[in-house]
């Protein structure tokens, strides 16, 4: 694959949110591990946690609350291995 997948993290330092940031960013990796070709983690403040795929916004916990991995796995999927299965994560 050639083109350039990225999934960027942005959590709030203040609320203590790195651990649930790396947790979901482990799970990305290790389900993208071939697709994905950069994950970042990006430090921010005032109760942020964004998920994006190629500088899109695919989550964001203002107005959906935290999410389910398998939400967001569904989301990327979509963005970086379309028509790909993700198995009992699909159901």
């Amino acid at each position: 694959m050639t083109d350039v997948q990225r999934v960027q993290i942005e959590y709030c330092t203040q609320c203590r949110w790195l651990p649930r940031a790396a947790w979901l960013a482990q799970e990305l990796l290790t389900t993208f591990e071939t697709e994905l070709t950069e994950l970042s983690l990006k430090p921010g403040t005032g109760g942020v946690f964004v998920v994006r795929v190629n500088d899109e916004v695919v989550w964001d916990r203002r107005e959906q609350g935290f999410p389910e991995p398998t939400a967001v796995k569904k989301l990327v999927r979509d963005r970086v291995a379309p028509g790909r299965s993700l198995g009992h994560s699909d159901k």
